[in-house]
């Protein structure tokens, strides 16, 4: 009864977002809005559209293949959402004679041209750390023990995996700033579920509400180190550079099914949904913080200005509206 009440929601996986600087980025259909709260204590929004490159081509919106589409958007819409943030707080107003030559050359800021660099030696580094680091280990253990350990090999490398990811959250929760962004995904996740259960958006309903959602990046990357796992077991080679080149191919396979999941997991409620979404929901207790009264206004913000149907009479203190171009988008993720 519980599953099919879940079904019957319309609201659930209508809505999602991200923590970013000081603030939340809310999704929702073609609209996005980026809320911040500024120096002077006021809320800054900017809305702007964005339609999925899945609307456009009807081969992109297949199972799996979706899931790799809203993985490269995401990653796209990160890094924008980010730089709106920093716009919105102002972080660009002091300028220093690096950033004025930059505009001067290129005509951009150092923003827009730090971040994609930024992108590149990420990705960079998590296919070092998640891909070839354990597969380097456990060849490394294989030599040592001086036999083949077969299944092993995929076993060893996903408890690395899933240490060096633990612990790399971990380390980083410490950081004043991170721990802020930790309070405002809480906020966002919080707002979310207020919003699905059909309350009133006020900060009072809103702190009601839990801050571990099933639709969570958090939960999607730890989906994602469990099936590469299981794929792992498919790959028949102990060499590290082999086994780094099958998993970067298979990458998108990985990827695609743990979508699938988690949009299944955000519609349902079940005994496998729940096994599987544990380990999600646990991280969630070292990526989000319970956020404050100011922060959940914030969270509240962002999502009446990305559902403006629903709430169409809601401003900000501060809006500028954009109408781009249609451009492609991420999955809106909670």
């Amino acid at each position: 009864m519980k599953q099919s009440c879940m079904e019957k929601n319309p609201r659930l996986g209508k809505v999602g977002g991200q923590a970013v600087i000081e603030g939340v980025m809310m999704r929702s259909g073609e609209h996005l809005a980026v809320s911040v709260r500024s120096g002077d204590g006021s809320i800054q929004t900017k809305t702007s559209t964005f339609v999925s490159a899945r609307q456009k081509h009807k081969i992109l919106g297949f199972p799996i293949i979706r899931g790799v589409v809203a993985f490269i958007e995401s990653l796209r819409m990160s890094f924008s959402t980010l730089n709106d943030a920093a716009n919105l707080l102002g972080l660009e107003e002091d300028e220093s004679k690096f950033e004025k030559w930059l505009k001067k050359k290129f005509g951009k800021s150092a923003l827009d041209v730090l971040m994609p660099v930024a992108m590149v030696i990420g990705v960079a580094l998590a296919l070092v750390l998640f891909i070839f680091l354990p597969s380097w280990v456990a060849s490394l253990v294989s030599r040592l023990v001086g036999t083949d350990i077969g299944l092993w090999n995929s076993v060893i490398e996903g408890v690395l995996k899933i240490l060096i990811f633990v612990g790399y959250m971990v380390l980083i929760s410490l950081m004043p700033d991170i721990r802020r962004t930790f309070e405002y995904h809480g906020a966002e996740h919080k707002s979310i579920f207020c919003y699905e259960k059909g309350e009133e958006l006020t900060v009072e309903n809103v702190k009601k509400q839990g801050r571990f959602h099933p639709r969570c990046g958090t939960s999607f990357m730890f989906v994602m180190l469990l099936i590469g796992i299981l794929i792992g077991f498919l790959i028949p080679f102990e060499n590290a550079f082999l086994r780094t080149a099958c998993k970067i191919l298979l990458l998108p396979l990985t990827v695609g099914v743990g979508f699938e999941f988690l949009m299944y997991a955000g519609k349902h409620d079940n005994v496998l949904v729940r096994i599987l979404s544990a380990p999600g929901l646990w991280m969630q207790r070292i990526t989000t913080r319970e956020p404050d009264d100011s922060q959940m206004e914030v969270a509240i913000a962002s999502l009446k200005a990305a559902m403006p149907e629903e709430f169409p009479a809601e401003e900000t203190a501060k809006s500028t509206e954009e109408h781009p171009e249609p451009a492609e988008s991420p999955e809106a993720e909670a």
